[in-house]
């Protein structure tokens, strides 16, 4: 049987806590020159550019890119966010992903420093700056530094934040087994506006994570298929037919939406009888044919068991993979519309 140690056998990081000295920075130079020394280290470099406009501009170094204590968005989560995925020089649905973070802010009340097509000039030209041709551009609107008390009163101004992300992502074809999970999804009020409280988030995938599975599925009150952690649910029923839950209580996911504007067209060639959001129960997702998650960079997450449960036949569905392979198509190759190619420069160009 294995033991627990007691806390007096179990070695302390320091120890003698009396003896231990906190290094006191002398000036902002010596702190900068430990942090590139850290980040110096780190290859590939993950971060390439950042956008702030606490220093108004955009910051190459990584070093600097840090936001100050006293943002509300640190100390009390006053603050919302969004991401939209760059793919292959192209960075896809920006425009829509750009709206509902303008609805989160609304919802939230926070005014943005920025008009909405300054902000997607500021975001093009970050693309453009980091020369990142794969990865995510994530985005954060927030009551601003100003103090450290509750209300967002004492904040002279909201402060806009974004950072490219390095990533290496692909279509997903593999498909994860899911668990129904027991904290508390987010009321109605917040879980339709992206902000930045993701603690049940965290803990929803944790609580999967412990028990062997690759995420979790909330279920609302009335017993209804509300959504994962940080993407939208799908289902096939038998009958073949694309349900999606609907928007009500949980956050409109954009690539979710997109895939019920692209998915009649596996209706027209008859391998899909229809499309809609409706409320699902726990009883029909489980029996459904086939099941999936929906996020930007999956675009579509095979699901083939819950709770231990196959879906269908236990095996990743081939509608499931029609589906992705619509949206994947739409992220490389879709419409002006939906792609905005950026503008990318030289590093000569940036000093």
């Amino acid at each position: 049987m294995a033991t627990t140690n007691s806390a007096s056998d179990q070695k302390p990081e320091v120890e003698n806590g009396a003896d231990f000295k906190v290094h006191v920075y002398s000036s902002g130079t010596e702190l900068l020159g430990k942090q590139r020394e850290k980040w110096s280290s780190v290859k590939p470099q993950p971060y390439p550019a950042m956008y702030s406009s606490v220093f108004g501009g955009i910051i190459l170094d990584p070093a600097m890119m840090v936001i100050p204590m006293d943002d509300h968005m640190v100390h009390r989560g006053h603050g919302v966010f969004d991401t939209a995925i760059i793919l292959d020089g192209h960075l896809y649905e920006l425009d829509v992903h750009l709206n509902r973070f303008l609805k989160s802010a609304s919802k939230a009340k926070i005014a943005s420093p920025f008009p909405q097509t300054t902000l997607r000039s500021i975001l093009i030209q970050l693309a453009a700056a980091s020369q990142c041709r794969k990865g995510t551009l994530r985005y954060w609107l927030s009551a601003g530094p100003g103090d450290f008390l509750l209300s967002p009163a004492g904040c002279p101004k909201s402060a806009f934040y974004a950072i490219v992300i390095n990533e290496d992502f692909s279509q997903c074809k593999e498909g994860v087994k899911v668990i129904t999970s027991t904290i508390p999804m987010k009321t109605p009020l917040f879980a339709t506006m992206k902000n930045v409280n993701y603690l049940p988030n965290v803990l929803s995938l944790m609580e999967a994570e412990e028990q062997g599975a690759s995420a979790s599925i909330w279920v609302d009150e009335e017993g209804y298929v509300a959504e994962g952690p940080n993407v939208n649910v799908g289902v096939i029923t038998p009958d073949n037919e694309l349900i999606l839950p609907p928007f009500d209580k949980i956050l409109r996911g954009c690539t979710a939406a997109r895939l019920l504007e692209l998915a009649p067209k596996l209706v027209e060639k008859g391998h899909l009888k229809s499309v809609k959001t409706n409320n699902l129960t726990v009883e029909e997702a489980k029996t459904a044919a086939e099941m999936m998650y929906i996020g930007s960079t999956l675009p579509v997450l095979p699901i083939i068991a819950w709770d231990d449960k196959p879906i269908g036949d236990g095996k990743v569905g081939k509608l499931t993979m029609a589906l992705s392979d619509l949206l994947w198509e739409d992220m490389v190759a879709g419409p002006e519309t939906h792609r905005i190619t950026v503008p990318y420069v030289w590093e000569s160009q940036l000093c």
